[in-house]
């Protein structure tokens, strides 16, 4: 169904390789492959595609690390979150006591 669909349209099937392309080379943590990608986007002739690609070199380390280790800030981030969510349920109702109490509990 997708050659199909992408068959006729070539600016399309562009698009779903890139797409896809950079998909495998984040599921995969293939940081080898990021400069290839990088300049296959820059020179796909769509503004969207360089612009990201853009960006992407920006922050360039950050982003080839991402693609190094295997390291996550997600616990913390979602400790964050729990905090945030539990300050905006009481907000207005009790004191720091009360909060750090409930967050020990949960």
């Amino acid at each position: 169904m997708r050659s199909q669909v992408t068959a006729n349209q070539p600016k399309l099937a562009l698009t779903v390789s890139l797409a896809r392309d950079f998909a495998e080379i984040v599921r995969q943590q293939q940081p080898e492959k990021l400069d290839a990608w990088l300049k296959q986007a820059s020179e796909s002739g769509f503004q969207v595609w360089k612009n990201f690609a853009a960006s992407l070199r920006q922050d360039y380390e950050a982003v080839r690390a991402a693609l190094l280790y295997s390291w996550s800030n997600g616990p913390t981030e979602g400790h964050v979150n729990r905090l945030k969510s539990v300050k905006r349920e009481m907000y207005g109702r009790a004191n720091i006591d009360l909060l750090r109490q409930r967050l020990v509990i949960a």
